[in-house]
């Protein structure tokens, strides 16, 4: 790894912010001052930062978390804080989302440094399904759940949704899991059928529950077993 990569990853600066520390010379490679951001380093150099030494992270990370209503899974997004404000430094810099919630959308996400698990999850040819709890403004009607099965024409769209399985709990929630992921599906599909979704929360995916002891805002690492059953 570069060293102007792997100060930004375990500091929060910039790379171009790494860059110039370096050139400052507050960075050291096994006791010595080393100005050049090329320079490749390993798990076997000691690098420190200002005097601190930096640790290296293992490869290999993977968390759920419990996403609070109002932020984004995007680092990208201006008008919203993300969902990497609850992890810190170095984890920021290394964790991606394997799959992405709406601003408004609460619940369970995936957050991984693997590229390859993370594309078996979101990859539409693996049919990873995802179950999300929907709270409707008007209540729920008996067809819907037929509907969902047969699939569903979205406005704008030449072809119907995927087969979707569809649980009413009450008279206006239901679970809903589906094995694709186009743009604001859920909400819809529920416009499509004449209703709208004023709650959205989704609880699991694949085999993985949200674990209910994770309050908003909290993680968790994944156990082995969840790491591999989503991949399965």
């Amino acid at each position: 790894m570069r060293l102007d990569k792997f100060i930004a990853e375990n500091t929060g600066l910039t790379r171009s912010q790494a860059t110039k520390a370096i050139r400052q010379g507050i960075v050291k490679i096994n006791g010595e001052i080393e100005k050049s951001g090329a320079r490749q380093v390993s798990s076997k150099d000691q690098i420190y930062f200002e005097e601190e030494l930096l640790g290296w992270l293992d490869e290999g990370l993977y968390f759920m978390l419990n996403k609070p209503q109002g932020y984004v899974c995007s680092n990208d997004d201006g008008d919203y804080p993300n969902i990497y404000q609850f992890f810190d430094y170095p984890l920021t810099g290394k964790l991606h989302s394997a799959g992405r919630l709406d601003v408004d959308t609460t619940g369970l996400v995936l957050l991984t440094d693997d590229g390859q698990w993370s594309h078996r999850i979101t990859s539409p040819k693996h049919h990873c399904e995802k179950t999300y709890l929907v709270t409707l403004a008007d209540p729920v009607e008996t067809h819907y759940a037929q509907a969902c099965t047969e699939g569903i024409l979205l406005r704008g769209e030449k072809t119907p949704t995927k087969p979707a399985k569809l649980e009413i709990l009450d008279d206006y929630n239901v679970n809903l899991t589906l094995s694709e992921g186009r743009y604001h599906q859920v909400k819809r599909m529920f416009a499509a059928l004449g209703n709208k979704v004023i709650g959205l929360h989704r609880w699991k995916i694949g085999d993985v529950v949200l674990d209910e002891s994770l309050q908003e805002g909290e993680f968790r690492p994944l156990t082995p077993e969840e790491i591999e059953n989503l991949v399965k």
